[in-house]
């Protein structure tokens, strides 16, 4: 339960900062990735907050034996580079670059209201759903 409660909160917590820091906004997404147009640089500082409080962050959280609401650490092991890997951020990017949203904004956005979240969401299931006809049955 507790670690539940953490995770709600620790949900809260990312799609606040997403709205406040506009990113939830694709038109704010699309003018950062605009560069030879109408440019928007301030997702930058978006972006290295983040990272500067990620890498801090982990280093704390990293001296610990174990986790606070959990038997173990649950980190990635793999590390390498495969044609998979190369496609999957390549279709994040096309879709992130078109439409302006990825999926946390795109679920922090659906709370106001707008259709066109919705159908990124319905649009991600989908594709979460194809992912798993088409790779998970065979393994």
């Amino acid at each position: 339960m507790k670690q539940n409660l953490l995770a709600l909160l620790a949900g809260l917590l990312f799609g606040l900062g997403l709205c406040v820091s506009e990113m939830a906004s694709p038109a704010k997404v699309l003018n950062f990735l605009d560069v030879a147009g109408n440019w928007d640089p301030s997702l930058m500082l978006v972006m290295g907050g983040a990272l500067a409080v990620t890498i801090l962050a982990f280093r704390l959280v990293l001296k610990r034996k174990e986790p606070i609401f959990s038997a173990e650490f649950k980190l990635p092991s793999g590390s390498n580079v495969d044609k998979r890997l190369l496609l999957g951020a390549s279709l994040f990017g096309v879709g992130w670059g078109l439409i302006g949203y990825c999926p946390g904004p795109a679920i922090t956005a659906l709370g106001f209201g707008l259709i066109y979240p919705v159908i990124v969401f319905v649009a991600m299931i989908a594709g979460f759903m194809i992912h798993r006809l088409i790779f998970e049955r065979n393994s």
